[in-house]
């Protein structure tokens, strides 16, 4: 009998999610929670089990398609099963009585079916050029630059960065695994394969046949009598959509006031060399985010309005006396915001075990949806980029976020002679229906002088 089964509600309050790439073909026998295909929300790029063991009758999207939560995504055919249609729910999975889905990790598979090649739509012609994936219609004696693809066996092999980094310059890369044989795919050789479709799509810029459409993310040029002129369109979709909707939603929403304090901190990298040169190997590295991290944490604990939200259904301010700490990561998707759990309890070292964990779980794609919620504080180190100062939007929700500024080392002020120390600033955005000036200031000059005097910690805890 046929089950279908759709796109799953991830209780996360996104509504659609885009096909990455199937894993699986009409035809293919499917066990329980093999993956299926992976699918990119507004927030990370997720594994999508199976909820069924049968036989894949129809897919009902193609790569690169959105698809809304409840639509139709997968026809199966099972032996003996009545007709359903399954209610794709995480709660189901919480209460183990379903596969497991979206977010929540899908079983190991045996091995992997073989996959057919999509198909194009009839007189398409695909052009993938520098920085693009450029689809052109065209009548059906136009030229195909890009190859088309092998019969697929094996999922390529390659790691999510490098999928994610392929995808979004429209390169396949079951064509790439097709010239290379048998080996790992790196980000070079995704570079090595579009240099070379580039050069063969130069050589037939003038197939016969009237463009009627494009959609591109490579600039569109066109002469004028002042020279070449040239726009580049991006489809604004997953995270980067999802950021924009925050952050106007947060400006607009509360009223933000920044304040900037510039800290010698010479004693906190003293600290942190200090250490780095008695640790065991295999200790996770300390920096001044971690130590910032620390900072922000003992001083919420005496400005609970730093840490708090505003109830405007209710009517109140809710303070809260735990700190889920969100750190910024600037990912190849897009801004996201992944959070510590109750990062007060943290030590130290457990705080830069889990500031690594959350940076290479981020630029993988892979951080679950769940980990990006409920923030109460964030902290985005700006300095990384060599930046000193900025007025940094609140996450939708939260009252404070810290920009760290770049680590100078600079004549300053000490013990009342000029010296060469290491300076940083600080920029403390928040919101002022629930916070004023004055808690502002003293929770940024709280933070400043435990990265100027370290030892003033023991105050604070």
């Amino acid at each position: 009998m046929k089950q279908e089964f759709l796109l799953p509600d991830l209780g996360e309050g996104l509504t659609e999610a885009e096909i990455v790439q199937w894993l699986v073909a009409e035809g293919d026998t499917v066990t329980l929670n093999q993956t299926l295909a992976e699918v990119e929300t507004a927030k990370a790029i997720v594994e999508l089990p199976s909820p069924h063991a049968g036989v894949i009758a129809s897919l009902h999207a193609a790569a690169g398609d959105v698809v809304a939560v409840g639509a139709p995504l997968v026809g199966f055919e099972i032996e003996g099963a009545e007709p359903t249609t399954p209610v794709p729910s995480a709660t189901a999975v919480e209460e183990g009585s379903g596969p497991n889905l979206v977010g929540y990790g899908a079983a190991p598979s045996s091995g992997r079916p073989r996959r057919r090649a999509r198909r194009a739509a009839a007189g398409t012609t695909t052009v993938v050029a520098a920085d693009a994936d450029v689809r052109v219609a065209a009548p059906h004696d136009a030229i195909d630059v890009q190859p088309s693809p092998p019969v697929r066996g094996e999922r390529p092999r390659s790691t999510p960065p490098v999928r994610a980094y392929a995808k979004g310059l429209g390169v396949d890369l079951a064509l790439v695994a097709a010239e290379l044989g048998d080996r790992v795919i790196t980000r070079s050789d995704v570079d090595a394969y579009r240099e070379r479709l580039t050069q063969r799509a130069a050589g037939t810029a003038a197939a016969p046949g009237p463009a009627t459409a494009v959609q591109t993310s490579e600039p569109v040029r066109r002469r004028t009598e002042a020279g070449e002129r040239a726009t580049t369109r991006i489809p604004i979709r997953g995270v980067r959509k999802h950021t924009a909707e925050a952050m106007v939603q947060s400006a607009f929403t509360a009223p933000h006031v920044t304040t900037f304090h510039t800290v010698d901190v010479t004693a906190t990298s003293e600290l942190i060399a200090s250490l780095r040169a008695t640790a065991a190997p295999d200790s996770p590295r300390i920096g001044v985010l971690t130590v910032v991290a620390k900072a922000v944490c003992l001083a919420l604990a005496h400005f609970p309005g730093l840490n708090a939200r505003w109830d405007g259904e209710a009517g109140e301010i809710v303070q809260q006396h735990f700190v889920d700490l969100g750190i910024a990561a600037a990912t190849d998707r897009g801004l996201i915001v992944p959070v510590i759990r109750d990062a007060e309890r943290l030590t130290l070292g457990e705080l830069a075990a889990a500031v690594a964990e959350l940076t290479r779980t981020a630029r993988s794609g892979k951080t679950p949806p769940a980990d990006l919620l409920g923030g109460t504080f964030s902290l985005t180190n700006i300095g990384v980029f060599g930046i000193d100062a900025g007025t940094p939007i609140l996450p939708p929700g939260q009252t404070g976020i810290l920009a760290l500024g770049a680590v100078r080392r600079m004549p300053w002020e000490h013990r009342g002679e000029i010296a060469l120390r290491d300076v940083m600033t600080l920029s403390l955005s928040f919101d002022h229906r629930i916070v004023d000036g004055a808690e502002g200031a003293q929770f940024l000059k709280a933070v400043a002088d435990v990265l100027q005097e370290p030892g003033r910690a023991m105050l604070l805890a």
